[in-house]
């Protein structure tokens, strides 16, 4: 007679084949994904009236001009409001907001204004100026703000001669 001898029961082994491969293909994708840096933006408008739209005549047009001489505040409708020449070899970005804000005290309603930046300025200057003409540093009730002068900034070249 025979003996039957019993195989050592052992467990199937796993095919991970299929999910190794989809592992190799998902890592890379969400990696990919992923946002290593947030870049911030600034929403620009430019220059320009839509068709049929007729200014009033007692609209102020406000334009802030940025050339390598200084800034100068204008009105392009009347004429310059102010002229800030350069101090110690560097834009004056503290009176450019002191008159914004004076001229927003006049007309708390308007909130755009026309940039116009010469071919000599470099592109921090221009961010700085964007972000004095759009809002500036307030406290209310004991906190920190960014208060609003002319948030719809509208990009131009200065005019040659400004």
């Amino acid at each position: 007679m025979r003996r039957r001898h019993r195989r050592a029961a052992s467990s199937p082994e796993l095919d991970i084949t299929a999910f190794l491969n989809l592992m190799i293909v998902l890592v890379p994708v969400l990696l990919l994904g992923m946002v290593f840096s947030q870049i911030r933006t600034i929403e620009l408008h430019f220059p320009g009236m839509e068709s049929g739209d007729v200014p009033s005549a007692d609209q102020l047009r406000l334009v802030v001009t940025i050339i390598p001489e200084g800034i100068e505040v204008s009105d392009s409708e009347r004429g310059v409001i102010r002229t800030l020449p350069l101090l110690e070899g560097e834009q004056d970005f503290a009176g450019l907001l002191e008159t914004l804000k004076r001229i927003k005290a006049r007309v708390p309603d308007k909130t755009d204004v026309v940039l116009e930046v010469g071919p000599e300025i470099d592109y921090q200057t221009l961010v700085t100026a964007m972000d004095t003409v759009r809002s500036y540093p307030a406290v209310v009730v004991a906190s920190k703000v960014e208060a609003e002068l002319f948030p719809d900034v509208a990009l131009a070249d200065a005019v040659e001669g400004t």
